[in-house]
């Protein structure tokens, strides 16, 4: 039975019941996502909520077709001046079951760090990967140097880093990125079938594991809190909106061309 939550911003972020999965959704598929102050502001009451809840046992993420998330919303930032580092903190608090990540569409930098967030990923034969960090002149705070390279190893980390190309569905199951690759009318219930298996096992067993392999292969809080620290000797007294507007439009020509108009 699928039943919907109560949701106090319906138009950003939907969540929907599926016995004890909670399937949340990022709506805002007309800005392909993107996280605006408004959307995240969303988003960590969502998760904070299902978190709490005891009848939620595991959580689905995905987003609003075309795009999972095209990461910081650049627009809103560029025309208000507003500025975010890391002592705003990640998208989402810290949660004690396990997210499995949808990935539906492009999954862009921010994006790119929540889909790392989650547990692990499912995506769609229309998914694409990329961190263009380095395109709008930004360094990660979510993450995204201590996950990236558990999940593809040091190398292709840094390729996809430096040059913030793409890289399609099929080369993230390749590279290790993803976990399997279904068409995409398949990956709801893909997921949902998955997160329902993890329902199904001992939740105080599953909870104790997923927190046991935070730290696997040099990653974890330390790598996370050197991140934080990166980026704020980078971003010293904040962002200019002016230079990250001209970046944002070079790198929507960019992405264009990348997958051929």
């Amino acid at each position: 039975m699928v039943a919907r939550m109560a949701n106090s911003v319906p138009d950003l972020v939907l969540v929907e019941r599926h016995g004890p999965v909670a399937l949340i959704t990022l709506n805002r598929p007309d800005q392909r996502n993107a996280l605006d102050s408004a959307l995240r502001a969303a988003l960590w009451d969502r998760m904070r909520a299902v978190d709490a809840d005891p009848s939620v046992d595991v959580v689905v993420l995905t987003g609003a077709d075309p795009a999972f998330c095209a990461g910081l919303d650049l627009a809103e930032m560029a025309a208000s001046g507003l500025t975010l580092g890391p002592a705003d903190g990640p998208p989402w608090p810290v949660l004690t079951k396990p997210v499995i990540g949808a990935v539906n569409g492009p999954a862009v930098t921010g994006g790119l760090e929540l889909a790392l967030a989650c547990d692990f990923l499912v995506a769609s034969d229309r998914a694409r990967f990329a961190d263009t960090h380095t395109r709008v002149g930004l360094v990660p705070f979510w993450g995204l140097s201590a996950r990236l390279p558990q999940a593809v190893g040091l190398r292709r980390a840094r390729e996809m880093s430096l040059t913030g190309n793409f890289i399609p569905a099929d080369l993230a199951l390749q590279w290790g990125l993803v976990n399997r690759v279904v068409p995409h009318d398949d990956l709801l219930p893909t997921a949902v079938a998955l997160a329902a298996d993890v329902a199904s096992a001992d939740q105080p067993a599953t909870r104790a594991i997923r927190a046991a392999y935070a730290t696997f292969a040099g990653g974890g809080p330390e790598a996370e809190r050197a991140e934080v620290a990166a980026a704020g000797r980078f971003l010293g007294d904040g962002i200019d909106p002016v230079a990250i507007e001209a970046r944002r439009i070079a790198l929507l020509e960019r992405s264009r061309s990348q997958r051929g108009g």
